[in-house]
């Protein structure tokens, strides 16, 4: 009697234990679904509010890149940094060091940028290179091509034109098309390499400079100090791109600046052979095929192009962007536009220094219209300790008369004569600013 009731316990028992297991598994299954459509709703919410608000999903894809990659240590020695050519006391050095420090620390969680997302952007002429020779370098290049190197190959009309750009010129489109006209028929390589040996000329506008001498070296510095902490740097030049890219590749930058992160005016090119095609789709290249100037003309890199060449080329915004004049400020404020999700800064080259440069420009005046835009103006005269490499110092004048050859019968494509350049007082690639003669 004892023996089966002991027995019938054991069955009751068992089967409220059975019980308790079904029903606990029920639960954590029930768990488990409403967890899952929780995180597939919060899914579908971030979603609708990253179409909606853009620069809010780039944070939040920011913040998981930033817990998905490993964080990018900055071991740079921050107080040597920008101390060899800056001034010691110079605040743009400073605010650059500063900049540097906290968006490289991945701690600061309001300021890091994940190095994919570090891309800075200059302009060239005036900005990393000097543009007082007494113009731009390409400028130079194709007067020194038209009236000394290679008369022969050019129109008397670009000659012409040559000969008439004089301080006070201005550098505008027709201008630019008709430095296009005068390498037509070259190879790429050929352009390139021209770019190349008219840079190992000297210039009359300052002594012991070649042209190819003509990197800021504090700006040369500050690449190199910015490359170091992960950054990727562009060059973004209203001069045509080959030149710019043979500029960069011989200068103290080369390390630092590869030839696909150059981005400049462009000339057309074709297949040799092919020129006058008006669909590059009707033919293909082929082993030993040349790539040839056209004498066509694309599009010349400056004010809004430069943000939307950025925008094509690039695919995103850059966090630093540096440059000198009114035909920068749309790379500039395509930088530091409200929408970038990263903390911004732009810089502009204040050419003042009329002793170790030709600068002309008032610094009270264009320091106080590039801070009332938001950027940070630099000194050529004050933040600047050295310029460029010793000995090299502004020759007794800025300017000579170029000499026009005597005309010929070449039979060359004929010039933009009714955009000629003209002798302006408001002039420059930048239109705003005139390039003005000599003191």
């Amino acid at each position: 009697m004892n023996t089966n009731k002991k027995n019938n316990n054991i069955i009751i028992l068992s089967i409220i234990l059975a019980i308790a297991i079904i029903a606990a598994a029920f639960i954590f299954s029930r768990r488990k679904e409403t967890t899952a459509e929780t995180a597939a709703e919060n899914t579908v919410e971030t979603a609708a509010d990253q179409a909606a608000d853009p620069a809010a999903g780039q944070a939040a894809e920011t913040a998981a890149d930033q817990a998905a990659e490993p964080a990018a240590e900055n071991t740079a020695d921050n107080t040597k940094a920008l101390t060899t050519y800056w001034t010691p006391d110079s605040p743009v050095a400073q605010s650059l060091r500063d900049y540097v420090s906290k968006v490289t620390d991945p701690a600061d969680t309001a300021n890091f940028i994940p190095v994919k997302d570090r891309i800075a952007v200059f302009d060239m002429d005036g900005t990393l290179t000097c543009e007082t020779y007494y113009t731009y370098y390409d400028t130079m290049m194709f007067i020194e091509f038209c009236l000394n190197d290679h008369p022969e190959r050019v129109s008397d009309e670009l000659k012409e034109v040559a000969a008439a750009i004089k301080p006070g010129y201005l550098a505008d489109e027709s201008l630019a098309r008709n430095f296009a006209k005068a390498y037509a028929g070259m190879t790429m390589e050929e352009f390139y390499n021209y770019a190349v040996e008219f840079g190992k000329k000297p210039t009359a506008s300052f002594e012991n400079m070649r042209y190819i001498d003509n990197c800021y070296l504090p700006m040369a510095e500050l690449v190199q100090y910015l490359y170091e902490n992960d950054f990727t740097i562009y060059v973004i030049s209203g001069t045509e791109r080959t030149t710019t890219r043979a500029i960069v590749a011989n200068s103290p930058i080369k390390d630092y600046v590869t030839p696909n992160h150059v981005i400049g005016t462009d000339f057309e090119v074709k297949q040799k052979g092919h020129e006058t095609e008006s669909s590059n789709m009707n033919f293909k290249y082929a082993n030993g095929d040349e790539l040839v100037l056209t004498g066509g003309f694309i599009q010349k890199n400056l004010n809004a192009n430069k943000s939307i060449y950025i925008e094509r080329e690039i695919g995103q915004r850059p966090v630093l962007a540096f440059g000198n004049s009114g035909s920068d400020t749309s790379m500039m404020n395509y930088t530091i536009d409200s929408r970038n999700p990263y903390p911004t800064q732009a810089y502009m080259v204040v050419a003042d220094d009329n002793v170790r440069e030709w600068g002309k420009q008032n610094w009270e005046e264009k320091s106080a219209d590039y801070e009332s835009k938001g950027y940070i103006p630099i000194s050529m005269k004050n933040d600047f300790a050295q310029i460029y490499e010793e000995g090299i110092v502004p020759a007794a004048e800025q300017y000579k008369e170029p000499v026009l050859p005597a005309a010929d019968s070449t039979e060359n494509a004929p010039a933009d004569t009714e955009n000629a350049p003209v002798d302006t007082e408001n002039g420059t690639e930048d239109t705003e600013e005139a390039l003005q003669p000599a003191a």
